[in-house]
């Protein structure tokens, strides 16, 4: 064979190599397509988009890209966290709902207070930079579920995708031949689909067959969920009332702004809003452990009540204990404090009862050593007829140790011995001036003492019944026997709380379906073979990889085996039972 004619038959050759390989690459360019086909819409996640040249979109380019960065998981994921990471100064520093504890860390941190201030730390919920990501997470959401619903009721409208070309590549497959026709292979896997929950139909040769919508389902209800607590919040935050009030055994609460002792609210409350209810501390009870390295640990700690609801309502007896709140009127009513309150009677020079009632005190131990003040504001005359008001420094231990052994300190919170310990002023209180006063201190820069005998501060130690004589006629004060106690109460009114219960269950019921439930399809397809006998082919393909799949293919196909059973060969053999098979696409075996 001559070079020319040689070199002519190897050119043949490279071009038939050249168009066979170029026919491969259209035919895998084409599976993979098909099987991209097979698999499209098992998720309603939006799809990558290719990277575009962001110098060239223009404005509305530029608002489109800011746009679906925004709407991304993956931004609204990164928004949740910032969150809560925002809320947690919100945890560690006071908030201007507690003006006490801020005042005292402004005063107990003088070069970091401004520096909060400035950044909003004292009111965190209710700054700038909190808002902001509060509504960009808000609008992220929204912007993600909505088209994601859309897409989904879409699926669900929907049927099933036809089978891929090539079943034998999806990862897991199972194949046998039958004496049974194809319709009848068909109609068998229609059933067996049908009863395991499957939504199936039959497109061209193969039956097509989806299960595990709830998977999507679950993941929407997770972002509606988070939604609905991001409005419960919010409407919680602005709408909120809670307030804190003192009551005296006898005495009683009607739910009105004046009558707490401290008030906090939202910015969109209203006082109007207020419910309307009512009541009254009948007796507080409380119990200690008398022994045991527990001892004076509380045993009983209640208060009874006597309440009613709006303003003409039936009185109705409860009784309100630790984590036990009163729930009137869609406010709850907290059990929060106790501490005693002495009955002490106030006489002035003439011998007139000036001040008759009990004086609550604030504990300052766990064994509820108190202090306070007695002011007698009005009535009181001297020996000469002159007005003046008094002031008496008061300390109270319900259980005396007695004296000369050590400290006037309670040995036990009960009141098994109590003293009353007081130091007695005259003068001016102070309260004409306007400037508010805490009632539990006394001021004495306008005050005289009273002087005893020595010319000291009159001091004097009383148990119940004993009374104590001011120097130069000016009167006494009694500690009366009739030793009662007060509890303080916190009354919070929080709407949407139970939409937020509500959206927090949901969002855990709708976490789990979309993490353990897997969306998947099935195909069968039944064909006639060159031999006459029928081709049956399944096969299965999740949206991601799982163990489940196969075993749930092989069960599936053990059923359709059942109805169509293999066929012997031409030898007489009956064909092996179908066992699916668990590998890769043909295409990543290379």
């Amino acid at each position: 064979m001559s070079k020319s004619t040689t070199d002519a038959v190897e050119s043949a050759r490279a071009a038939e190599s050249a168009e066979a390989a170029g026919s491969a690459e259209a035919a895998g360019s084409a599976d993979e397509r098909d099987l991209g086909a097979a698999g499209s819409q098992l998720s309603t996640a939006p799809r990558e988009e290719a990277l575009v040249n962001l110098p060239s979109l223009g404005v509305i380019g530029w608002i489109r890209w800011f746009w679906r960065q925004l709407t991304s998981m993956r931004i609204a994921l990164l928004l949740l966290l910032l969150l809560s990471l925002a809320a947690i100064p919100g945890s560690l520093i006071p908030q201007t709902s507690n003006d006490l504890k801020v005042q005292e860390f402004r005063d107990a941190h003088t070069t970091l207070a401004p520096l909060y201030d400035k950044a909003g730390l004292f009111h965190v919920y209710s700054s700038v930079w909190f808002s902001a990501i509060y509504l960009l997470l808000f609008i992220s959401l929204i912007g993600c579920i909505v088209p994601r619903t859309w897409q989904f009721v879409g699926q669900l409208r929907g049927r099933p995708p036809g089978a891929p070309k090539r079943l034998d590549r999806l990862p897991a497959y199972a194949t046998w031949r039958t004496a049974a026709r194809p319709d009848e292979v068909r109609a068998a896997a229609l059933e067996v689909l049908g009863r395991r929950r499957f939504r199936s139909h039959t497109a061209g040769d193969a039956v097509a067959a989806e299960k595990g919508y709830l998977r999507e389902t679950g993941n929407l209800v997770f972002h509606i969920a988070l939604i609905v607590m991001l409005v419960a919040f919010a409407s919680g935050q602005l709408f909120k009332s809670e307030g804190s009030k003192l009551v005296v055994e006898g005495d009683g609460f009607a739910n009105t702004l004046t009558q707490y002792d401290d008030f906090s609210s939202g910015n969109l409350f209203d006082p109007g809003d207020l419910p309307p209810f009512s009541f009254t501390l009948n007796r507080f009870v409380g119990t200690y452990e008398r022994s045991g390295p527990n001892r004076g640990t509380p045993r009983t700690y209640k208060a009874a009540v006597t309440y009613s609801e709006g303003v003409d309502g039936k009185p109705r007896k409860t009784t309100i204990q630790v984590n036990e709140p009163l729930k009137i009127e869609g406010s709850n009513v907290y059990l929060v404090n106790h501490g005693f309150a002495p009955v002490v009677t106030v006489r002035d020079g003439r011998g007139r009862v000036v001040f008759h009632q009990a004086v609550p005190l604030l504990p300052i131990d766990g064994n509820e050593t108190s202090s306070g003040a007695i002011k007698v504001l009005d009535g009181y005359r001297d020996a000469a007829g002159k007005k003046e008001q008094l002031g008496f420094n008061a300390f109270f231990v319900p259980t005396f140790a007695g004296a000369g052994k050590g400290q006037m300190l309670s040995q036990f919170p009960a009141a098994d011995n109590p003293v009353l310990a007081l130091s007695a002023y005259h003068g001016s209180l102070g309260v004409d001036s306007g400037v508010p006063q805490n009632v539990y201190q006394l001021d004495t820069s306008h005050l005289t003492k009273f002087k005893d005998a020595k010319g000291a501060l009159l001091k004097r130690r009383l148990a119940p019944g004993q009374t104590m004589k001011l120097p130069g006629g000016a009167g006494s004060i009694t500690f009366d026997r009739n030793l009662q106690q007060w509890a303080s109460f916190q009354i919070t009114h929080q709407p949407g709380s139970g939409w937020a219960l509500g959206g927090a269950l949901a969002a855990i019921a709708g976490l789990a379906g979309s993490l353990f439930i897997q969306r998947r399809r099935v195909w069968v397809r039944a064909t006639a073979g060159p031999d006459g006998r029928t081709v049956v082919e399944m096969a299965g393909l999740g949206r991601s990889e799982s163990a489940s799949l196969p075993q749930e293919l092989g069960d599936l196909a053990a059923l359709v085996h059942d109805r169509a059973p293999s066929a012997p060969d031409d030898a007489g053999t009956p064909t092996p039972d179908p066992q699916p098979q668990v590998a890769p696409a043909e295409g990543a075996k290379k």
